[in-house]
Order: C-alpha cells, then sequence, then structure tokens
C-alpha cells in the first residue's frame, strides 16, 4: 500500500509498505480521506527522514478482527488512532465510529471536533447569553465559535490578524469582529489599563471586573496570540488555552496574571476513552444541523502533500482545513 513518508523538513516522498494485519477487535480500514491538523505543521516543517504523520482519518471498513461486534466490512468509519497518510490503517473497535449517512467524508474527521467538543465542555457558559472572546479564527477556531453559539453563548467576539478570517468568523456565528489592532481598549485588563495595581483591600482605580471578558478562548498556537488573550481575561475570569504551542517555550507576564486571579484551563484532551466517547455526538450534531460546522475547504492528492502544507502555512486562497485523498 502507499504511505507518505518525510524525507526531511518540509519535503515528502510516498513509499510501498506492507498492509498491516489484524486481529482480535480491530478493523482494517481502507482510508478515503485523512484531515490536516495545524499541529502537525511544526513537524512538517522540521522532520527528519522517516518520519510519519497524520491521524484525522475516515474511511470503509475493509476486513474486522474476530472480536469485532458493532462493524462490518464495507461501513464507513472514524475516529481515534491508526495514523492516517496512507491507504490502510488498523483502528480499535471501542475507538471507532460510524460516519452517519449524508455526511461527506471531509465532514466527517471526527478527531478535531472531538478536540472542540471536549475544550467546550471545559469552557461552557455560566448562563445562557454570556459573552466569550474567540482569539484565532482558523479551523478549530471557527469550530469553538460555532460550537460556543450552540452551547448557549449568546455574544461572540472573534479577534485573528487575517480580514478573510473574520469573514469567516462571522458566517460560523461571531457576533463582532476585530483585528488586534482594532480592538478597543475596553476589552483589555492589562497594566495599560490597570495602572497602579492596588493590594490594599480598599478597591481599585479600574473596574478590573467590568473591562474585558469573563471568558477568553485561545487558538492561535503563538506566543503573541496567547499574550493577547491573556491581556483580554478580566479579574476572576477564565482564558482557555485551545491552540498547540508546540514550537517552543512561552514567556508570559504571570505577574499580570497573577494580580487578576484569573484561571488558565488547558483545554487540550489527553483521556482517549472519554474522547472517543465524544466522536459519535460531534457526528450526530453536525449531521442534524445543531452544529452547524462544515469546515474542510480543500482535498490534495498525497503527491500534493507538501503543497497543502505550504497552503495551510499561508492561509493561501483562504484555506480554512485541508485534507488528502488517499
Amino acid at each position: 500500500m502507499k504511505q507518505i513518508v518525510m524525507s526531511g523538513p518540509r519535503r515528502s516522498r510516498i513509499v510501498e509498505v506492507p498492509t498491516p494485519a489484524i486481529s482480535g477487535a480491530q478493523l482494517l480500514v481502507k482510508v478515503t480521506i485523512t484531515g490536516m491538523c495545524h499541529s502537525e505543521w511544526y513537524p512538517w516543517s522540521t522532520a527528519k527522514d522517516g518520519d510519519i504523520l497524520g491521524h484525522e482519518a475516515v474511511g470503509v471498513v475493509a476486513a474486522t478482527g474476530p472480536d469485532v461486534t458493532k462493524f462490518k466490512v464495507g461501513d464507513r468509519v472514524t475516529g481515534l488512532g491508526g495514523g492516517g497518510y496512507k491507504e490502510f490503517i488498523v483502528m480499535e473497535e471501542a475507538k471507532a465510529c460510524h460516519v452517519p449517512d449524508g455526511l461527506a467524508d471531509e465532514d466527517a474527521i471526527v478527531e478535531p471536533l472531538a478536540c472542540m467538543m471536549s475544550a467546550a465542555g471545559k469552557m461552557m457558559p455560566a448562563f445562557p447569553g454570556d459573552s466569550i472572546a474567540v482569539v484565532g479564527c482558523g479551523y478549530m477556531g471557527l469550530g469553538m465559535v460555532s460550537l460556543f453559539r450552540a452551547a448557549g453563548y449568546d455574544r461572540i467576539v472573534a479577534i485573528d490578524k487575517r480580514p478573510e478570517a473574520l469573514a469567516n468568523a462571522k458566517r460560523f456565528g461571531a457576533s463582532e469582529c476585530w483585528r488586534p489592532e482594532t480592538l478597543p481598549r475596553r476589552y483589555f485588563v492589562d497594566w495599560e489599563n490597570i495602572e497602579t495595581p492596588d493590594l490594599t483591600r480598599d478597591g481599585h482605580k479600574t473596574d478590573i471586573f467590568g473591562l474585558g471578558f469573563r471568558n477568553v478562548m485561545e487558538f492561535t498556537g503563538t506566543p503573541d496570540g496567547l499574550e493577547l488573550a491573556g491581556n483580554l481575561v478580566c479579574a476572576h475570569g477564565r482564558l482557555g488555552v485551545g491552540g498547540y504551542h508546540n514550537d517552543g517555550p512561552r514567556t508570559l507576564d504571570w505577574k499580570l496574571w497573577n494580580f487578576k486571579a484569573m484561571t488558565v484551563v488547558n483545554c487540550h484532551e489527553r483521556r482517549i476513552e472519554y474522547e472517543a466517547t465524544l466522536c459519535p455526538r460531534c457526528l450526530e450534531l453536525v449531521s442534524s444541523g445543531y452544529w452547524k460546522f462544515r469546515g474542510v475547504t480543500r482535498v490534495y492528492s498525497m503527491e500534493d502533500f507538501d503543497r497543502a502544507n505550504e497552503d495551510m502555512e499561508t492561509h493561501r486562497d483562504n484555506f480554512i482545513k485541508g485534507a488528502v485523498r488517499c
């Protein structure tokens, strides 16, 4: 079977490898499409010869192990694990789920949807009609905008550097859209607005509770995006960190975050069994139209994998999310 393997930084090749064998409660899945995750852009750009990427597969069951009870040959499936960017993968039955009829393969890439649902569960509104700011409106940020809208947030403020990203955010349910340099000063709770922190317990010169946002969701994965998101959180507010910061350490103004007594929520999910339970629910919400999010904008061939990553890097032609046809 064919598989994409890295040759070095920003360069891949297609190789022939054996089709894997299955046993027990495993599925052999013929991959139809693999979603491109931005968390793998940095590994692609710094890759070593032989590195393998991909983890967002959708496909059709080609064979079942003797202990499989929930799937049969011909079923369309997606889920967690097994890899991607190759013609066949092995999936564990417990981590797989059926793709609803009528849902296109590119809209059934469930792994990132489950990540978003997990993040939303950690950042649910306290009351219907609450406000939240979303910093970073790529694929994941846009998915969060639409999911927060479905979850009961009424005022959703989207922030991104790119005008086309803000136009996308408006389409997916944002109430307001701002570039960082145009944000009103009332949205900041930083040293410029706070001036001298008052620790006397006699009150504060500024309204550190009324300025900014009680809820902020970051999905940039960049140092400046994380810093901006932190500056928007009001005193005793919440910052959800959803961006994957895998390209190096971050330096933060912890004095500011400390003074504001803000809660920082790491919105990544490592409980695989729990995340697997979210997958069918995500597909149900998307296929029913309750979660109005179908965000794949471009499908590439295996031969165009490197160009696809370059498009993801530059957001060429309003790139939101790519997928590779296997």
